[in-house]
């Protein structure tokens, strides 16, 4: 019985890693023999968002910037949990809706915190 179950994931394994390598060798195979390579000066330019690069690409910026990615994606993993909230509100006990009170308090004392230490400021 106990084989059975290995043998199960030995196979899952093998298909986890077979899958990937199989489309990444079907993507390669098709550039290679599909997509016709005719470097120039205008397709190696570098470019970002269709517009090219003025001055110098290393500069400095602020690492507040990295603060408010992790706030925005916070408050997307927040706005997750509480959807299957709103969609089932009506018929929840009596204790869900105090956990999810509860969940609610937190994330705001989180805003609060972090607007009280001057974390969600643009300047």
């Amino acid at each position: 019985m106990h084989s059975l179950s290995y043998s199960f994931l030995i196979l899952l394994l093998a298909v986890a890693v077979a899958f990937p390598l199989f489309l990444l060798s079907v993507a390669r195979l098709w550039f290679l023999f599909f997509q016709p390579q005719k470097p120039n000066r205008e397709k190696n330019n570098v470019y970002e968002c269709g517009l090219f690069t003025e001055g110098n690409a290393w500069i400095q910026f602020k690492a507040h910037y990295y603060l408010y990615a992790i706030i925005f994606l916070i408050l997307d993993v927040e706005i997750l949990f509480l959807l299957p909230i709103a969609v089932a509100f009506k018929s929840l006990p009596v204790g869900a809706l105090l956990v999810s009170l509860f969940f609610l308090i937190l994330l705001a004392e989180g805003l609060i915190w972090a607007w009280k230490r001057g974390y969600l400021e643009w300047a």
